[in-house]
């Protein structure tokens, strides 16, 4: 089955992470994670390693450890998580990344543009605290 849009393994699993661990009162471990979000615990634990470079969470190993905010929900946008883990967001033109059309002009005309633009819109208006 085709899909128009998916978001990789790794940008959902960084994005229902942060939200479990926002709404969580208590440090939550990768197991934990995984558990809840039916996910390979590996694939966790290096989505997690990567927030934590970023500075989104603050982690500490050891049988009372696991991961908590180091920013406030309030500050911390989707597209903020997003481009963590893929990395900036560029509005194109061609979705096939070409810079001109062997055609001549695109057959799908700005539907890539809008349709990125309109994600990363709607990622940078939304905020973690929404989700609590």
């Amino acid at each position: 089955m085709s899909k128009i849009v998916t978001l990789s393994e790794a940008a959902s699993i960084a994005l229902h992470s942060m939200v479990l661990i926002a709404r969580s009162e208590k440090k939550l471990n990768v197991n934990q994670i995984s558990e809840a979000i039916d996910s390979s615990k590996h694939h966790v634990a290096k989505v997690m390693q990567r927030l934590a470079k970023e500075d989104f969470v603050a982690s500490n190993r050891g049988p009372s450890g696991g991961f908590v905010l180091k920013m406030d929900p309030t500050d911390i946008s989707l597209l903020m998580i997003y481009e963590a883990i893929e990395g900036k967001v560029a509005i194109q033109s061609c979705p096939g990344d070409k810079r001109t059309c062997v055609i001549g002009s695109c057959m799908l005309g700005d539907l890539s543009r809008n349709m990125t633009k309109e994600f990363k819109d709607y990622m940078e208006s939304h905020y973690l605290n929404e989700y609590l």
